[in-house]
């Protein structure tokens, strides 16, 4: 059984999630890290803590989507799977927590509405930072209210191997003539992992170790994720 306090949900095994309603700790400096998580892997661990260490975050919290806009036609794990696995992935990380916000909201998972919700927990004194790939940064103008979106945190892109350091440059121009200097960059270590890859070695039965935590490894075997029918 869970208990709750300032926030947060301890269960009994000692995972962390936040509940996105009642007010947080004092906070100056979030990272959001947002996505589908399916599965979530050392790929997106490494990249949440690089920026969190770069930047001076307090924390990262990870945001599974409940219902991906942009991954409607495609099959997604159901949301309880991916949010467990993302509470297995970062628990041995103390400044790493996880939301509920996006699976306990109907409709959409529209990062507009979540920073909006952050925000509005938060203060207007805390700075929020909304971690993405370098990818994602690319295609902002095809979010959903993206001018709202632009205005209302910083960003930091994610570049990974394969980025295109002139083209992000040339975006991230872009991007601050008419909203400011709301971007920055980080660079990570060259961990070239997908969740795509994941699920196809998994289906394919290869191994995955080495690719996501052991826990999350134990936790898709245990309930054939991915696995072939």
């Amino acid at each position: 059984m869970a208990s709750e306090a300032k926030g947060v949900l301890v269960g009994a095994n000692g995972l962390r999630t936040v509940s996105g309603v009642d007010k947080p700790a004092a906070m100056t400096r979030l990272g959001v890290m947002g996505g589908t998580f399916d599965p979530i892997h050392y790929g997106h661990l490494v990249a949440a803590e690089s920026a969190r260490e770069s930047f001076g975050l307090d924390r990262i919290l990870f945001v599974p989507a409940g219902q991906p806009p942009h991954k409607a036609e495609v099959p997604v794990t159901a949301a309880e799977h991916r949010y467990a696995m993302t509470l297995l992935a970062t628990a041995s990380n103390p400044r790493f927590d996880v939301s509920r916000i996006e699976l306990d909201r109907p409709g959409p998972s529209y990062t507009v509405d979540t920073i909006t919700a952050l925000r509005e927990l938060h203060g207007p004194e805390a700075e929020i930072f909304f971690v993405t790939g370098a990818d994602a940064i690319m295609e902002i103008f095809s979010w959903n209210r993206s001018d709202a979106l632009l205005e209302s945190c910083q960003f930091i892109a994610v570049t990974r191997p394969g980025t295109s350091a002139r083209r992000l440059q040339e975006w991230v121009a872009r991007l601050e003539q008419g909203h400011g200097r709301r971007f920055h960059r980080v660079a990570v270590p060259g961990v070239a992992i997908s969740s795509t890859d994941i699920r196809q070695r998994v289906r394919d039965g290869r191994p995955i170790r080495y690719l996501v935590p052991e826990a999350v490894e134990v936790y898709i075997q245990k309930h054939r994720l991915y696995a072939r029918a």
